[in-house]
C-alpha cells in the first residue's frame, strides 16, 4: 500500500480514501497495524482540528434520530460532519448488525456528511478499540465535526469522554428511575445532558425530567473544566428539530470557554497521555496470546484447575516471567 498516496487522498478529503484508511487502522493485522502506525504518523503534523463530540444514551432515547436532526443542521451551515458508530457485536458470534447508516438516511446521503459504522467486538467502554484512530482520520480529511456514538450508556460507557471535547448523555423523559440507571460515573462525565423527544404528549415530562436532572447536576463537585452554569440539561426533538439551535449554541459556549482558558489544549494532552497507556496495556495482553507466553499460562492454567497452585500465585509467576524478560530486552 502506497501510503503517501493514500494520506495525499485523506487530506483531499476523498470519502473512499478515508473509508479504507479506516478499515487499515481496525485491522489487527501485524502488516496492517504497522501501515496504520506509519500512515497516522504520516498525517499526523497536518495540524487540522475537528471538534470530537461524544454522544451516549439510553435504548430507545433516538440516539440515531437526534444523530441525523442535529447532523443535518450543522451540515445546513456549512459544516462537515463525520459520524462514527459503534454497534454491539455478539457475544457468540462476534458478528454486529451496522445498522446505523440505514437508519440515517438523509444524512448518509448528504455530501458533508460521512458515515462510518463499526463493531465493537470485546472491546468495553461502548467504544470500538480503535475509535480514537478513526477520529484522527477524520480530521485529517477536514471534517469540522466528529460524532462517536457509543453502543449505549451505563458504568462503562464513559470511554468515549476520553477521546472526546464534549460529552452528551441523551436521555428520554418519564423513563422512571433512570438516575439510578445511568449511576453516578456517567453523570460525572457528562458536559450537556439532552433530554430528547420533547414533542407532542411527551412535552411536559421532558420539561420535567430536564427540571430534575438540571437539579441532579447542580448537586455534583464543581469540575476545573467548567465555566459557572455547566454542566447543564436541555430538551430537545429530534423528530421536530426544535432545541437542536440552542444546544448547538451551548456547546459552542463551553468549548470557547474552555479553549481560552486553556482546558481545551489540556485536556487534548492528558487524553493522549490516557491513550499511549491504553495502547500497552493492549500490547501487554496481546503478547500474552502469543507463545511461549500462552502455553506456559495453559500449562499454569491447568496447574490452577487441579488445585496445585492459587491464581493469584500463578498470574504472578507468568508475570514475573515474562515481564522480566521484555524488561531485560529493552535494558
Amino acid at each position: 500500500m502506497d501510503i503517501e498516496d493514500l494520506a495525499a487522498r485523506i487530506e483531499a478529503g476523498e470519502r473512499r480514501a478515508l473509508a479504507r484508511a479506516i478499515t487499515l487502522v481496525e485491522s489487527g493485522r501485524a502488516d496492517h497495524r504497522a501501515q496504520a502506525t506509519a500512515l497516522l504518523d504520516r498525517l499526523r503534523g497536518g495540524g487540522r482540528q475537528g471538534l470530537r463530540i461524544g454522544l451516549s444514551g439510553t435504548p430507545g432515547v433516538g440516539k440515531s434520530t437526534f444523530i441525523e436532526a442535529f447532523g443535518m443542521m450543522l451540515t445546513g451551515q456549512g459544516l462537515r460532519v463525520a459520524v462514527l458508530a459503534v454497534d454491539p457485536s455478539s457475544a457468540r458470534s462476534g458478528g454486529s448488525i451496522l445498522g446505523d447508516k440505514t437508519r440515517m438516511e438523509r444524512l448518509s446521503r448528504d455530501r458533508n456528511a460521512f458515515i462510518r459504522p463499526s463493531p465493537a467486538q470485546a472491546q468495553l467502554g461502548g467504544v470500538a478499540r480503535r475509535t480514537r484512530e478513526a477520529i484522527g482520520l477524520c480530521e485529517a480529511a477536514g471534517f469540522d465535526v466528529i460524532l462517536i456514538e457509543t453502543v449505549g450508556v451505563g458504568q462503562s460507557e464513559t470511554m468515549v469522554a476520553d477521546m472526546s471535547d464534549l460529552f452528551l448523555l441523551l436521555l428520554a423523559p418519564a423513563g422512571g428511575d433512570e438516575l439510578q440507571g445511568v449511576k453516578r460515573g456517567i453523570m460525572e462525565s457528562a458536559d450537556i445532558i439532552l433530554v430528547n423527544k420533547a414533542d407532542g404528549e411527551l412535552k411536559g415530562a421532558a420539561m420535567r425530567t430536564c427540571a430534575d436532572y438540571a437539579g441532579a447536576l447542580r448537586l455534583l463537585r464543581k469540575r476545573p473544566q467548567d465555566p459557572e452554569g455547566f454542566p447543564k440539561a436541555l430538551t430537545v426533538s429530534a423528530l421536530e428539530e426544535a432545541g437542536l439551535a440552542k444546544a448547538w449554541d451551548e456547546m459552542q459556549a463551553l468549548v470557547g470557554w474552555r479553549r481560552e482558558s486553556g482546558q481545551f489544549a489540556a485536556r487534548r494532552a492528558e487524553q493522549a497521555r490516557h491513550w499511549f497507556e491504553a495502547e500497552v496495556r493492549e500490547g501487554l495482553l496481546a503478547r500474552l496470546r502469543k507463545e511461549p507466553v500462552r502455553g506456559a499460562m495453559e500449562a499454569l492454567a491447568r496447574r490452577v484447575e487441579e488445585g496445585q497452585l492459587s491464581p493469584a500465585q500463578a498470574a504472578e509467576d507468568i508475570l514475573d516471567t515474562y515481564l522480566r524478560g521484555y524488561a531485560g530486552k529493552g535494558s
